[in-house]
């Protein structure tokens, strides 16, 4: 009967000790913030440009025109089938666009534009590729870019890239 008794007291103690310890923190690898607005690359290879890094893909013999939409998302009547949620385009909203690259191991981020958004939520970029930073483009060439600006007081990013066809 006394070994009972420090068996059932031991379990106790050790499953007292693990539910002490179970307590919520913050992910510490990854700081999460939900974005004000949706960015929709046009002409991406997904389709919609949802993907982590949509690819958009232009003819090397010709300039570079990557168009991105850029929509805030009312979410008041998700809970009404009939309403759902809506996309309304921001409009006269300057993104800035970015090319980035890696050096070692460190990004290197470079300005390339300044955009603004017209009355449909639309901004288009139009670059030859020496402007992006490749002088003698070939099929398969890249250039990684990272739109971004700054709605109702938040910042966001969008990541895409742009790769060279025949």
């Amino acid at each position: 009967m006394k070994s009972y008794k420090y068996l059932i007291l031991s379990g106790l103690t050790v499953v007292s000790s693990l539910l002490a310890g179970c307590e919520k923190t913050e992910d510490p690898f990854v700081d999460r913030v939900v974005a004000p607005v949706l960015v929709l690359v046009d002409g991406a290879s997904d389709g919609g440009g949802q993907t982590a890094e949509p690819v958009v893909t232009q003819k090397i013999t010709a300039p570079v025109v990557m168009t991105v939409k850029i929509l805030e998302l009312d979410k008041s009547g998700i809970l009404d089938y009939k309403v759902g949620i809506d996309s309304i385009p921001v409009a006269s909203l300057t993104v800035k666009l970015m090319k980035r690259e890696v050096k070692g191991t460190a990004t290197v981020m470079t300005a390339i534009a300044d955009l603004k958004t017209d009355a449909t939520g639309k901004a288009t970029l139009t670059k030859t590729w020496a402007e992006l930073g490749i002088a003698a483009p070939a099929v398969g060439s890249s250039v990684s870019l990272t739109w971004t600006g700054e709605y109702k007081g938040q910042a966001f990013s969008r990541l895409s890239r742009i790769q060279g066809v025949n």
